[in-house]
């Protein structure tokens, strides 16, 4: 959780990184000759890539003002998770340097006793022995956003190095239910809990929220057919979430087949969000990373 001192030092944080983005963005502003001369041909042109993102999950969720931290590798999340790898979809299109994307994850993870960690017992119950949890979190995110290339490099035929800058918005729709296993005296129907065969259950009710997000993509192409890309984005800013940042690197093989270009892409991303709403018993919210690597296919036309 955010202490006092950090929350006061995030809107300097949030101005600082701000200045630092405009002043890279500016600098990599290229003339109107340059970028004619480096343009994408014509028309426009669509890439769309299902994928599978096999998710660590660290960090803690919040519900009914109480907290369970969490650390999950990828095989204790599938071993208790009604999703085997998260969901997801991804599309692009562009004529010469303007392009728009969207982005789509969905999954329900699940945590062991052994992942899931119950922090703070509420003053009001008596906890009998080890307070373990099993916990299960359900999220679904949308992304959409805009991308112009800022400069071009052409050192051979066939081969190109770009950088982009992108500005987009990313909806978060997350749910979280946690059980504790202990031998609880309270009345926890009045306080919003549920509870069964000794069990008390935490949920969160639905959080969503929009979180404007700026960043950058270095792409760069070895050769027809082989492409690479980084991205970096930070997002929030205290508008959604308290802050949020990911992390994307990833490399595609393509082979040409009737006219189509059909992809295969391994990568990694990592991407972080910190967002709490309410107080006391009310209290729910997320601060988690979740990292992991991607395998995905796409065909481009």
């Amino acid at each position: 959780m955010i202490t006092a001192t950090e929350h006061r030092a995030l809107p300097h944080l949030r101005r600082c990184a701000a200045v630092a983005l405009a002043g890279v963005l500016f600098g990599l502003l290229p003339s109107g000759g340059a970028q004619a001369q480096n343009a994408e041909p014509d028309g426009w042109q669509f890439n769309a890539t299902a994928y599978g993102w096999l998710t660590s999950v660290s960090g803690n969720v919040t519900a009914k003002g109480q907290t369970f931290d969490i650390n999950a590798g990828f095989f204790d999340v599938i071993s208790n998770s009604s999703s085997v790898a998260a969901f997801n979809g991804y599309l692009e299109a562009r004529k010469g340097p303007v392009g728009v994307y969207g982005d789509l994850v969905w999954s329900s993870l699940g945590f062991s006793k052994s992942a899931a960690r119950y922090r703070n017992p509420l003053p009001q119950l008596t906890v009998s022995g080890v307070a373990n949890a099993q916990a299960s979190y359900t999220m679904t995110i949308v992304e959409v956003g805009g991308l112009y290339e800022l400069k071009r490099w052409v050192p051979s035929e066939g081969s190109f190095t770009s950088v982009e800058a992108l500005l987009g918005f990313r909806y978060w729709n997350n749910s979280v239910t946690a059980n504790v296993g202990a031998t609880l005296t309270a009345d926890l129907y009045n306080m919003g809990f549920e509870r069964s065969f000794g069990l008390a259950t935490a949920r969160s009710g639905t959080l969503d929220w929009i979180d404007p997000v700026v960043g950058l993509r270095l792409r760069h192409q070895f050769a027809p057919g082989q492409n690479a890309f980084v991205r970096g984005d930070v997002g929030g800013f205290g508008l959604g979430s308290v802050f949020a940042w990911q992390a994307i690197a990833a490399y595609t093989y393509s082979w040409q087949h009737q006219g189509y270009a059909l992809g295969a892409t391994l990568g990694y991303r990592a991407l972080s969000t910190s967002y709490t709403i309410g107080s006391g018993l009310e209290t729910r919210g997320t601060d988690l990373l979740l990292h992991g690597p991607l395998i995905g296919f796409s065909v481009r036309f």
